[in-house]
């Protein structure tokens, strides 16, 4: 019988919290609608797919062999031809109205210098404003020719009657996981991990700092409830809506970005909760020390959003980044959910090859969950 008290306890706080929650439409707007949407935002909006550059051609030598070089770059989708212009002052004026981002440039005897053996030059222009679309142009374009370079020279060997002739290495390459190397397959499972990381902190520290502000936390204190039996009745409600953000979020990706679970949702579905659990604990800390809602949810932002967009590897590359923000990055929970979501949805992996990230991630959630224990205190503060 003294077994099932703390388990009543429990269930009453989580009782209370659910009715609170459905009270309060905007922790309930903010739980149940606001994932689809932020998935659905961020889905649409983050896509660094470059393709349609914008591109003009300057040709100075005005030839046969120059048209038909220029015409390679019109039969792809990565490259959007805009035209022939006369002059750089019409390249300047296109590309700082945004009409063109990079422009081509052939020199005069370009073709002469071909025919003859000699090492013919263009010149590419780009806008360097967006370096990393820019950077990505200039390698459409270096490929492309590399391309006719190699056509080029094969043809010139059939003139001279050399039939036949084959490059020594062929290179046949196979993209695993993501055929179609496409952003959005790997943009959407960071998207759903770092909208959960945000939603779960945030509604979370509301739940203490809101007992403080309605003044009914003095009446917890004089209950016989213990911190541990708040901390868990409280965070119950959130895992059960984190459950259907989850799988929402995921069926998202599946029928509207077709993204295509490869592996074991139940695995998938087990980790989230322990991701969510750890991060439902952090809201739930700082709502302890805080007590005050508004200064909560500032603090709950600034913890969960800046690292986990920025250190979690989900845009900026990890192994690019000094060594010591590299150490930093092992603190951030959504950096292994990322890695978690990748191998089980895309890759199909079991979790079993996933042990490390799991092993991380469940000591945050242990960590917090004891933290969150020894922050709530039960006591009138002075």
């Amino acid at each position: 019988m003294n077994v099932l008290k703390p388990v009543r306890r429990t269930l009453t706080i989580a009782g209370k919290e659910w009715i609170h929650i459905r009270r309060d439409s905007r922790s309930l707007i903010l739980s149940l609608i606001a994932p689809a949407l932020l998935v659905l935002l961020f889905g649409y909006a983050l896509n660094m797919d470059v393709k349609n550059v914008k591109t003009v051609v300057l040709d100075h030598d005005r030839t046969a062999f120059t048209r038909q070089f220029v015409e390679r770059f019109s039969h792809t989708e990565y490259i959007r031809m805009m035209g022939m212009v006369d002059s750089y002052k019409e390249i300047d004026d296109l590309i700082d109205s945004g009409d063109a981002v990079m422009a081509i440039v052939i020199p005069p005897r370009f073709t002469a210098d071909v025919k003859s053996g000699k090492r013919a030059r263009i010149q590419v222009l780009v806008d360097g404003s967006d370096s990393m679309s820019s950077t990505v142009a200039v390698g459409y374009v270096r490929a492309i020719t590399t391309q006719f370079n190699i056509e080029t020279q094969i043809g010139s060997l059939g003139e001279i009657g050399i039939t036949g002739a084959r490059l020594p290495i062929d290179v046949r390459s196979r993209v695993w996981y993501n055929e179609e190397m496409l952003s959005k397959n790997f943009v959407i499972p960071g998207i759903i991990v770092i909208i959960l990381a945000i939603i779960a902190a945030l509604i979370t520290s509301l739940t203490i700092s809101r007992e403080w502000e309605r003044g009914t936390m003095e009446t917890l204190i004089t209950t016989p409830v213990r911190p541990a039996e708040i901390m868990i009745g409280k965070i119950i409600p959130y895992l059960v809506i984190g459950a259907f953000d989850v799988a929402m979020a995921l069926a998202l990706g599946s029928f509207i970005f077709d993204i295509h679970m490869r592996g074991s949702f139940l695995e998938l579905l087990a980790l989230s909760m322990v991701f969510l659990t750890g991060m439902s604990a952090l809201g739930m800390v700082i709502s302890s020390v805080t007590r005050v809602q508004v200064l909560s949810i500032q603090a709950a932002m600034i913890v969960t959003y800046l690292p986990s967009f920025i250190l979690s590897g989900f845009v900026f590359p990890v192994k690019n980044m000094p060594v010591v923000i590299q150490a930093i990055t092992y603190l951030i929970p959504a950096k292994y959910m990322i890695a978690i979501i990748k191998g089980i949805a895309l890759k199909g992996v079991p979790a079993t090859l996933l042990h490390t990230q799991v092993a991380f991630m469940v000591a945050f959630a242990v960590f917090m969950l004891l933290l969150c224990v020894k922050k709530i205190r039960l006591t009138i503060p002075e």
